[in-house]
C-alpha cells in the first residue's frame, strides 16, 4: 500500500466507486450524478494548497481509493476518505487514514483534522469509532467551512490534534 498523487489511469475506478450505490449512498455527495469529465476535472485540480486529494493503490499501483485532506487554512484540514468495494476490509481505509494524518502533522503542519458523517452513515461510524477516533461536539469545530447550520448540528463530528 501507499499514498501517490491521483493520475488519469485513477479515473475509471474513480468513476465505478461513483456508481456504486453501496458505496456512496449514505454520503454527502450526489456522486452518482459524476461523469468520467468529473473524474478527470477531479484529478487534474487534485493537489492544490487548499486541497490534497491523494491516491491510495495496492503494490501493483491500482487505485484502490482516494484520501484528502481538504480546506487546508490556519493549520486546519478537513479530512475524507472514499475505497472501492473490492478494497473494503482489506485494512486500505485504516491504513491510509493514519498516513494522512502523519504526513498532514509531519509535512504540512497542520495542527487540526476534523471531518463530519451523516448520522445514518453506520458503517462509517462503525470504522472511526473502531479505529479509535473519538467524536466531539459541534462547538469545538468552530472553524468548519461549507456546511449549512442543519448539517453542523446533525451531523456526527471527529476531529483529531497534533
Amino acid at each position: 500500500m501507499k499514498l501517490r498523487r491521483l493520475n488519469s489511469n485513477d479515473a475509471q475506478r474513480m468513476y465505478d466507486w461513483m456508481h456504486d450505490t453501496s458505496v456512496v449512498e449514505k454520503m454527502q455527495t450526489d456522486f452518482r450524478s459524476k461523469t468520467m469529465e468529473d473524474c478527470n476535472a477531479f484529478i487534474a485540480n487534485s493537489y492544490t494548497q487548499q486541497n490534497r486529494h491523494m491516491a491510495i493503490v495496492d503494490d501493483n499501483d491500482i487505485y484502490m481509493g482516494t484520501v484528502s485532506l481538504k480546506h487546508i487554512t490556519d493549520q486546519t484540514a478537513e479530512f475524507a476518505i472514499t475505497i472501492c468495494k473490492d478494497a473494503m476490509g482489506k485494512g486500505y481505509s485504516s491504513w491510509a487514514m493514519k498516513e494522512i494524518i502523519r504526513i498532514a502533522f509531519e509535512q504540512y503542519n497542520i495542527n487540526t483534522i476534523y471531518w463530519c458523517v451523516a448520522p445514518d452513515n453506520i458503517r462509517a461510524l462503525k470504522f472511526y469509532d473502531k479505529n479509535g477516533y473519538k467524536r466531539v461536539t459541534m462547538g469545538k469545530i468552530e472553524y468548519v467551512d461549507g456546511y449549512t447550520q442543519e448539517q453542523r448540528r446533525q451531523y456526527i463530528w471527529y476531529k483529531i490534534t497534533k
